[in-house]
């Protein structure tokens, strides 16, 4: 009889975490602009409360995501590397589990713009860039773990100084981006940074997120670990965004300028400041956390949390549009002006609570679709499909990402679904490995199923 190893809660738990963060911070920052009592524009937190900047450095959890599934994913893809297994065939599966509920999504969005177009609807205007805009995150989770066996092998030959190796070509990224030439530009880094635009900087769109990857397998290979460490970490962060928001980068570790004028796009060193802090957050909580994760009740919530987390973010700002019309119909206060204003909190824990009502229902909606198609999906063995599939599912999103609702939905669902069935049904296909992979994607949903893929 074969015993199965005890899934390890923990990483399904930060994860978990992370898109619950998101999600309510996504919910929080979005404001909606009344007029009437009909909403007509809606603006970002970011943009009416100076103060929002430093709370980005908490609920900017998007490393924390990449630190913990490459700890998650490392030993079988290290199993994978010494059996000679092809990693693109993974990596299609990995393509294929985003492709297909992204179709679903752009596809109601392409519907809802339709009739947004036909009747005249105003609803849509205003959220349009909103329920796009999050993709983002799908995009560059693939591309990360496109190079996770490349991040395998680098841990085992160089340990540690892989993620040295990452982040030394960041700073150099950022020191040429600066045009650094003396050392008083050091001071005024990131000024020099963020106003010389973009350019050789979209480098780091790779180098930065490689680097909580790097370090999540050398976690998982026991490289580092402690309180000690994880208190030493978060010393470091603290200091790493003082010293670099000191020195002209911007506060807010999120933004969508594609000036260069931000954090985000592209990654900044400053950024690596809030993957120090959350590392060390692991550390530190670690212990605390697997004793309550022994406790069963406990361990079932992580478990349903895994399951809905996904589908949660991705239909997260869909909840938006029936949260904005309801609050109309029953002259929620859903628009308080700015902090500082009378009850301005109070309209956002309305608006909280208007958004998880109207998510509530698609959430479950989307689960049982999904759900009933997921067994029955077969995964490609051509390393042609997958390339081919990989690039329109790129395409596909990015035209969302940029375009938004209308016309980004409709453009990016061609390729989208293109990229799903190319996945799906390109002859050779072998449905015991598409089962294996989903269950590796899906394994937190799962209670005592299998421990690794």
């Amino acid at each position: 009889m074969t015993i199965e190893p005890v899934r390890d809660r923990y990483p399904d738990a930060l994860r978990a975490g992370a898109l619950l963060v998101v999600v309510l911070g996504h919910w929080v920052a979005t404001l909606p602009r009344l007029r009437d009592g009909r909403m007509v524009d809606t603006e970002h937190l970011l943009t009416v409360w100076q103060g929002a900047g430093v709370a980005t450095w908490f609920v900017q959890v998007v490393p924390l995501f990449v630190f913990v599934s490459a700890a998650v994913s490392a030993d079988g893809t290290a199993r994978r590397i010494e059996a000679g297994d092809r990693q693109l065939h993974w990596w299609g599966g990995r393509a294929l589990s985003l492709a297909r509920p992204t179709v679903t999504y752009l596809a109601v969005l392409t519907v809802l713009a339709i009739v947004a177009i036909v009747t005249g609807g105003r609803l849509l205007g205003p959220l349009d860039l909103s329920l796009t805009i999050h993709l983002w995150f799908l995009l560059m989770l693939l591309v990360v773990q496109a190079l996770l066996p490349a991040s395998v092998r680098a841990d085992e030959r160089f340990g540690l100084g892989a993620v040295a190796a990452l982040l030394a070509a960041a700073v150099v990224v950022d020191l040429v981006r600066g045009q650094v030439t003396s050392p008083a530009h050091l001071a005024v880094l990131g000024s020099r940074v963020v106003d010389g635009g973009g350019g050789i900087g979209w480098l780091n769109i790779l180098l930065v997120w490689l680097l909580p990857q790097q370090l999540g397998i050398a976690w998982r290979r026991q490289r580092f670990g402690g309180r000690r460490m994880g208190l030493g970490l978060i010393v470091l962060g603290f200091a790493w965004l003082a010293g670099t928001v000191a020195s002209g980068y911007p506060t807010a570790m999120v933004g969508v300028d594609l000036e260069g004028r931000s954090n985000l796009l592209p990654p900044t060193l400053a950024l690596i400041g809030v993957m120090w802090l959350q590392v060390g957050g692991v550390l530190l909580a670690e212990r605390t956390a697997r004793r309550l994760l022994a406790r069963r009740r406990i361990e079932k919530v992580v478990g349903v949390l895994g399951a809905l987390g996904m589908a949660l973010y991705l239909w997260h700002k869909l909840a938006e549009l029936p949260a904005a019309w309801l609050g109309e119909r029953i002259g929620a206060p859903i628009d308080l002006g700015v902090p500082g204003d009378p009850g301005f909190w109070w309209g956002r824990i309305v608006w909280l609570l208007l958004c998880i009502a109207m998510v509530t229902p698609v959430m479950a909606g989307v689960i049982a679709f999904e759900t009933r198609r997921r067994e029955t999906v077969p995964s490609t063995t051509s390393s042609r499909a997958i390339v081919l599939g990989g690039a329109a599912l790129m395409i596909g999103i990015g035209l969302a990402l940029v375009l938004g609702a209308r016309p980004g939905a409709v453009l990016g669902l061609v390729g989208v679904a293109i990229a799903s069935a190319t996945l799906r049904s390109w002859p050779g296909r072998d449905r015991e490995r598409a089962r294996q992979v989903d269950t590796e994607e899906l394994i937190a949903a799962v209670e005592e199923q299998r421990a690794h893929d």
